[in-house]
C-alpha cells in the first residue's frame, strides 16, 4: 500500500514542482555547470544505488558526509537549496525507480562504516531508505550513528500508514 502512495506522491510532486525543478536545473548550470549531484549510497539489503540531489557545493568537493567536510562551502544558490530542502527533490526520481521510499531511514554513504555496522546489527537495511523519517524530524543526523540507528529501528517497528503521513506532514511543516 505504501508503495502506491510513494508512486502517487512522487509523480504529484514532480508534476507540481516541474517548473521550479527546471528553473533550479538552469540556475545550477549557470552557477557551476553541473546542477545534478549523484552519489553512491547504501540502500535496501545493503545494495548500493545512485542517490540524486541538486548540487549545493562546488563540483570538486570531496564525496563524504557533510559533517565530515572541514570548511564546507555551499554555493550561493546551494545555500538556498539546502535551507528550503529543495536540493532533495530529485530523490523523488529515486522513489519512482524503487530505490527509495518517501518515509524511511536516510541512506548512508559507503564510507560511513560505523553507521552501516549499527544499522546492520539492528536490521535497518531490511527496509528501503527514505527521503524523510523520524530521525529527520527529530534533527538526528549521521554524526551520532548509534542514536540514528536506534531511531531508525524504532521508526521501522512503529511504521503504519498513519505514521507514514505523519512523517511527511511534519517534514513539510518543518520546511516552512
Amino acid at each position: 500500500m505504501i508503495r502506491i502512495f510513494d508512486i502517487f506522491f512522487s509523480l504529484l510532486g514532480l508534476s507540481l514542482l516541474s517548473p521550479l525543478l527546471i528553473l533550479i536545473w538552469l540556475i545550477g548550470i549557470f552557477e557551476n555547470g553541473s546542477p545534478l549531484f549523484r552519489q553512491q549510497r547504501v540502500g535496501h539489503n545493503q545494495k548500493t544505488f545512485t542517490l540524486l540531489k541538486f548540487r549545493t557545493m562546488p563540483i570538486k568537493t570531496k564525496s563524504v558526509g557533510t559533517h565530515l567536510i572541514k570548511d564546507m562551502k555551499l554555493t550561493l544558490f546551494g545555500y538556498f537549496l539546502r535551507r528550503t530542502k529543495l536540493d532533495e527533490t530529485p530523490q523523488l526520481f529515486n522513489v519512482l525507480f524503487n530505490n527509495m521510499t518517501l518515509v524511511g531511514p536516510r541512506p548512508c554513504l559507503l564510507n560511513q562504516k560505523k553507521l552501516i555496522k549499527e544499522r546492520k546489527k539492528r536490521g535497518v537495511f531490511k527496509v528501503k531508505p527514505g527521503i524523510t523519517g523520524r530521525a529527520q524530524i527529530s534533527n538526528i543526523n549521521m554524526k551520532t550513528p548509534i542514536l540514528l540507528a536506534k531511531t531508525d529501528l524504532k521508526m521501522i517497528k512503529e511504521m503504519t500508514l498513519l505514521n507514514y503521513f505523519n512523517y511527511i506532514l511534519r517534514t513539510i511543516l518543518q520546511i516552512f
